[in-house]
């Protein structure tokens, strides 16, 4: 394993989701997946979430993935909500493998289906077919292109990111959340959720395990230019499974691999197991969703900012 030349960055970021309502909510319950992971090479320093109206009952816990979540119930009518959260991180580059040293991609399958260690039985969650992302054989012959016989498994993963960034349009017009992968895959346009949607059923679809990670990427605004508050998005990519603990942080939307660029909040299977917010209400009528988030990189103790150079949105 070798490690990047980047240093840690401190982030501070911030989170806003408004919703309005042309009718009263009588009843809402929600499940938030704002706070970040701790990982290895991300520690949390702080990390606070106000929701309005007050909520009856606010709970954190982690879920089945080992995601922070926060359960929110609001019983009051109410016509808005806002959930803000901010939280402050260091980032540390990622330990990345050597592409052409790892084992190659049947190995991996193969000990998916073996499922003989505990690596393999917590990644095979991440092997199977979901709603967002079904094993379609046109994915799989997508797939093939990069993963030949006996190629060491980052090395072919690495290229299908490449390629996706390559050959598909980001488009954030393209898709909503339902857009089948097909689609996606026909069309070659889409936003971050389809094309890591996409390369997680590329792997599917060969047995192997990809996992769908959601949160921020740092961005910078053009030379000259100042950065624009509110700019940045929710993010979202894929790791995919390498065998024994390494699991590859991959950006298809971007052409990238893991870096001190990426705050993780969340994984899961696909989009619906770490949305931010999800729930059920009673009443509301019409409704309309705004959401903001700035991801501000902290001075460091020299006083400079490092900078990073982000091809397109996610």
């Amino acid at each position: 394993m070798n490690e990047t030349e980047e240093a840690a960055i401190r982030y501070r970021v911030r989170h806003v989701t408004e919703c309005r309502y042309t009718d009263d909510i009588l009843l809402a319950q929600h499940l938030l997946h704002v706070k970040p992971r701790d990982l290895d090479r991300q520690r949390l320093i702080a990390c606070r979430t106000a929701v309005e109206p007050l909520p009856t009952a606010i709970a954190d816990h982690f879920d089945y993935f080992g995601n922070p979540a926060t359960y929110v119930a609001i019983e009051a009518p109410h016509r808005g909500l806002a959930v803000v959260t901010e939280f402050e991180i260091v980032v540390h580059p990622p330990a990345l493998p050597e592409p052409s040293a790892t084992p190659p991609w049947e190995e991996i399958r193969d000990e998916l289906i073996a499922a003989g260690n505990p690596a393999a039985i917590e990644a095979v969650r991440f092997s199977l077919p979901t709603r967002h992302v079904p094993i379609l054989s046109e994915l799989g012959a997508y797939a093939a292109m990069s993963f030949t016989p006996g190629r060491p498994i980052a090395e072919a993963a690495v290229e299908l990111g490449e390629r996706i960034h390559d050959e598909f349009q980001f488009d954030p017009v393209a898709t909503t959340i339902s857009t089948p992968i097909a689609d996606v895959l026909a069309a070659k346009r889409g936003v971050c959720q389809d094309f890591a949607h996409l390369a997680i059923g590329c792997l599917r679809a060969l047995g192997l395990a990809g996992r769908y990670v959601s949160g921020y990427l740092r961005t910078v605004p053009p030379p000259g230019s100042p950065r624009l508050q509110g700019a940045d998005a929710s993010h979202a990519w894929l790791s995919v499974w390498c065998g024994g603990e390494t699991w590859l942080d991959l950006d298809p939307t971007n052409g990238r691999i893991g870096s001190a660029d990426i705050v993780t909040l969340a994984w899961g299977r696909d989009y619906s197991d770490v949305s931010p917010m999800r729930g059920v209400i009673i009443g509301g009528g019409n409704q309309t969703v705004a959401v903001k988030v700035d991801v501000e990189p902290l001075p460091a103790p020299d006083g400079s900012e490092a900078a990073a150079v982000v091809e397109s949105p996610g």
